[in-house]
């Protein structure tokens, strides 16, 4: 009997597991936290897809466009058109399913997002994480019902288990009864992103703690584009996190501003005319990064029935957690990491260098290149998700099943989760150099060994290795792009040498065509 185990239950996840269903293929879903708690949950943004519902002429081609100059030409063609391609198919489903997507007069509307000229992202006033994954959720479970899709939450990964370098199997923990199991067949990785290195400062879940990505790339598993590290640039600290505020409050006409001699200063708005606020987020943390003095978000422009309509969670959490109202009070806000665009190295199919092991969502490095556009994180999970469940089923014969009960002690972690987060945030900030990188380095020496510190030297040794600016990677002493030298993919590798860093060239593009 082939059973494919999928680690994770967020988006990729499910979509992962409702794809391989649909082929009358079972699935062990296994993941530390429900699916309700998923990172995803807190989407606010949209999807995006051209679905060319707001008469603006907008394409495939364009957003595949967009998508491409937004990660500065780091990412494989092919995937992205794959994903743009198939991304109007993939809102339809998720309208057909349950998505109460924004509506005017019967028919659905999109919004302007980052880094796009055109309204491309189809949303549900600024919860359409939460309706997403309620209506995905709500998919999955009919196929439980159907002893498809079989439950194991409060689970984590531990490490694979590898014969003559193929996957076979996952070695899982159970965080309450401590048992540990071995679950036979392929794996599909849907970590998420690396927000437990950066605890606080992060505006992502801490409970995707990275301790697994961290376990696998010291068993060879092969990790890109790790230097590529996304600040959003409209956050606010709260209480262990960046909260954030979502690009669609930019959508809807926010505009970002300093003070200069007493007078608003809208410095998106002279120095990038054609789309102003709506820059990629890169550019917009980058220029912020260079000003001196607090950076505010003005919505008070903002009518009534966008914020009744449209933005009304946003609304309520400002006024919960900074005691303002952002209808009325500029916000004041600062960058904070928000998107991992490295991960797991996987290509088209998202096969990784191991055979028998996938990787889809923020845990691979699919789709976003050197800078994500806001509206492709979800479809870049759904997607991913169900064409690694596709791959997976083509190619593994390997038998799976019930897990197995093994003797297993987990391997410790770093003992100072902060210590290690103000490291690497130190030497993997907006701005970088080699020497704030090679200090951050030197630090991290002194930590006592263990998986995430050897991680975070991987993350720190890629950004030295690209000796160039690009995207979310900017280095002070090179700060211009080299196509010659660096247009390619960040590989990193745990061996007996230590860390190997090296550069793989990205696939040209093939004839456009859609499956």
């Amino acid at each position: 009997m082939m059973r494919v185990n999928i680690i994770g239950a967020g988006p990729a996840g499910l979509s992962a597991a409702i794809e391989l269903a649909k082929q009358n293929i079972e699935t062990n879903l296994i993941s530390s936290q429900p699916s309700e708690r998923a990172q995803s949950v807190l989407a606010e943004g949209g999807i995006n897809a051209a679905l060319n519902v707001m008469g603006e002429g907008d394409t495939v081609e364009e957003h595949f466009a967009d998508t491409m100059r937004g990660g500065v030409s780091l990412a494989d063609p092919n995937a992205v058109f794959g994903l743009v391609s198939h991304a109007p198919a993939i809102v339809e489903r998720l309208s057909a399913i349950g998505v109460p997507f924004q509506m005017e007069n019967g028919a659905l509307i999109q919004r302007n997002f980052g880094g796009q000229k055109k309204k491309r992202t189809a949303y549900a006033r600024s919860s359409t994480g939460k309706v997403l994954m309620t209506a995905m959720i709500d998919e999955a479970r009919r196929y439980e019902a159907a002893g498809l899709i079989h439950r194991f939450p409060h689970h984590d990964l531990l490490k694979l288990r590898l014969e003559d370098g193929v996957c076979t199997g996952a070695l899982v923990q159970d965080s309450y009864s401590r048992r540990c199991d071995t679950f036979p067949g392929a794996v599909i990785l849907c970590l998420g992103g690396l927000n437990g290195l950066f605890p606080g400062k992060t505006t992502g879940t801490t409970q995707n703690t990275g301790d697994a990505l961290a376990a696998l790339f010291g068993q060879g598993v092969a990790l890109a584009n790790l230097e590529m590290i996304q600040y959003h640039p409209t956050t606010v600290q709260i209480p262990g996190k960046r909260m954030l505020i979502s690009e669609a409050a930019r959508g809807e006409g926010g505009r970002l501003f300093v003070e200069r001699s007493g007078q608003r200063w809208y410095f998106m708005e002279e120095k990038y005319p054609a789309l102003g606020n709506l820059m990629p987020r890169d550019v917009i943390s980058r220029e912020m990064a260079r000003l001196d003095g607090q950076v505010y978000l003005d919505l008070t422009g903002l009518t009534k029935q966008t914020w009744r309509e449209k933005l009304p969670d946003l609304r309520s959490e400002i006024r919960h957690y900074l005691k303002l109202d952002p209808a009325r009070t500029p916000v004041p806000v600062s960058p904070g990491i928000h998107f991992f665009m490295g991960g797991v190295w996987v290509d088209e199919g998202h096969r990784t260098n191991l055979p028998g092991l996938y990787a889809a969502g923020e845990c691979a490095c699919q789709y976003h290149g050197a800078n994500r556009l806001g509206g492709n994180s979800l479809l870049g999970a759904i997607y991913g998700g169900m064409t690694a469940a596709r791959t997976a089923a083509e190619e593994t014969a390997l038998p799976g099943g019930e897990p197995t009960e093994v003797a297993h002690t987990a391997p410790a972690q770093a003992g100072n989760a902060l210590e290690l987060g103000d490291i690497l945030f130190s030497g993997l900030g907006i701005l970088r150099d080699q020497e704030t990188m090679e200090g951050a380095l030197e630090r991290l020496s002194a930590l006592e060994p263990s998986p995430r510190v050897t991680l975070g030297r991987a993350m720190l040794c890629s950004a030295l290795a690209r000796r160039e600016s690009r995207g979310a990677h900017t280095r002070t002493d090179f700060p211009e792009r080299d196509d010659q030298q660096y247009q390619r993919t960040t590989v990193a590798v745990c061996g007996g040498e230590g860390i190997e860093i090296s550069f793989r060239e990205i696939p040209a593009r093939r004839e456009a065509h859609v499956d």
